[in-house]
C-alpha cells in the first residue's frame, strides 16, 4: 500500500506542530521519521494512523483520499512505546481481540490458528497462555507488533517501538523487525528519536526539525551528503569552527577551505571527529594545542583548541604520541561548509 502526504499542515491550539509536509512512501518500503522531540514525528504518524486528523492537506492510501476516513476503518495496524497491551488477558487473548471485534468476521477455529501463525512469527510459541507481567519487557513488543499483524493491515505504524527497552534488547529487536518486514513486506513508517536505530532498519530516512522535513534519503545519503548543518550535528558528534567566506573561500584562523557556491559572508565549518589528523607539519592545518587525551579501549579521544579558544574533538589510535600542552595543526579531511544561520 502506498502512502501520500500532500502538504499536511497540523495545529494544536496556538501551536503549529507540522508545517505543509509533503511525502511519498512506496508500497513495501520502511521509512523511518527522525527528529528531536517536538520536530512534529509523532503527531505525523498519528495524523496517517487517523488518530488525529490533518488541519490542511490530504492523506492517500493508495488511489484513497484517507484524510477523514476514522482509525478503525483505515486498516493499519499501531505498536506503542509501551504495549498497551490489556494486562488481565494473556498473551493468545491479546493477539485475538482486534480479530474478535473487526468487521470481517472469524470463526473460533480460524483466530486460534491465526494467533499460532503469529505467535510462532515472533518467536513466541508456547507462551500463548502467559499473562504481559510474566513475560519481558522485549517479549511484550512481540506480542503488540503480533496484535498490531493479526488484522492483516495495509501499514504498520510504530511509535518509539524499542524505546522502553534496554539497549541490547533494542538492537536484538531492531534486527528482528527488519527481518519481519522483509518476509511480510508491509509498507511500514516508525518513529525514533535513535539516530543509529533509523539507520540500521529504514529503507529512508526522513529527517524533520520543527515541523518540515529538512532531509530525506537512504541512510547513506543523509549520513554521508548532510544537506545543512542541523542534520550534520543531529546524525553524530560534529565539530563547528566560525568561518569567514570571501571569494569561494572560508577561512578559519588563517587557514582556507575551499567553499564554492557559498555567498561571502559568516559561515561554519563542520566536521567528524573521525575526519581530523593531528600533524606537527606547519601550513598544513589549523594551528591548534591539545588540552587532554582520553583513553579509550582500542583508541584514544583528543580534546585541543585552536589558537582562537575554538574546541575541537578528534579520534586517534590507540598509539597516539602527542601529550597535554603540545602544539601542532588539525588536518580536517572532510570538511562541511555551511552559511551561519
Amino acid at each position: 500500500m502506498k502512502i501520500k502526504l500532500d502538504s499536511v499542515v497540523k495545529t494544536f491550539d496556538t501551536f503549529r506542530a507540522v508545517h505543509g509536509v509533503s511525502l511519498d512512501i512506496e508500497s513495501g518500503e520502511l521509512v523511518a521519521l527522525l527528529g528531536p522531540s517536538g520536530s512534529g514525528k509523532t503527531t505525523i504518524l498519528r495524523m496517517v494512523a487517523g488518530l488525529e486528523f490533518a488541519d490542511g492537506g490530504h492523506i492517500y492510501f493508495g488511489d484513497e483520499d484517507a484524510t477523514n476516513i476514522p482509525v478503525r476503518d483505515r486498516g493499519v495496524g499501531f505498536v506503542f512505546q509501551h504495549y498497551a497491551l490489556f494486562p488481565h488477558m494473556t498473551v493468545a487473548e491479546n493477539i485475538a481481540f482486534g480479530m474478535k471485534v473487526s468487521k470481517r468476521k472469524r470463526s473460533p477455529a480460524e483466530i486460534d490458528r491465526r494467533v499460532d501463525e503469529l505467535l510462532a512469527l515472533v518467536q513466541l510459541s508456547g507462551l500463548g497462555e502467559r499473562f504481559p507481567a510474566q513475560i519481558s519487557g522485549g517479549q511484550r513488543q512481540r506480542v503488540a507488533l503480533a496484535r498490531a499483524l493479526a488484522v492483516d493491515p495495509k501499514v504498520l505504524l510504530l511509535d518509539e517501538p524499542f524505546g522502553a527497552l534496554d539497549a541490547n534488547v533494542r538492537r536484538d529487536l531492531r534486527r528482528w523487525l527488519r527481518t519481519i518486514h522483509d518476509e511480510l513486506g508491509i509498507t511500514t513508517l516508525f518513529v525514533t528519536h535513535d539516530q543509529e536505530e533509523a539507520l540500521d532498519l529504514a529503507d529512508r530516512v526522513v529527517i524533520l526539525d520543527k515541523g518540515k522535513i529538512v532531509q530525506q534519503g537512504t541512510p547513506e545519503a543523509v549520513c554521508r551528503s548532510p544537506d545543512n548543518a542541523f542534520v550534520m550535528r543531529f546524525l553524530g558528534d560534529a565539530n563547528s569552527l566560525k568561518a569567514q567566506v570571501r571569494s569561494g573561500k572560508a577561512e578559519v584562523e588563517g587557514f582556507a577551505y575551499e567553499a564554492p557556491g557559498l555567498s561571502d559572508g559568516p559561515a561554519e565549518v563542520l566536521f567528524r571527529p573521525t575526519d581530523v589528523r593531528w600533524t606537527d607539519e606547519r601550513g598544513s592545518g589549523i594551528s591548534a594545542r591539545i588540552l587532554r587525551v582520553l583513553d579509550r579501549p582500542g583508541s584514544r579521544r583528543v580534546i585541543a583548541t585552536t589558537e582562537g579558544g575554538q574546541m575541537v574533538e578528534f579520534d586517534a589510535s590507540a598509539q597516539f604520541p602527542h601529550r597535554r600542552e603540545e602544539r601542532g595543526f588539525l588536518v580536517v579531511d572532510q570538511p562541511r561548509i555551511y552559511a551561519a544561520g
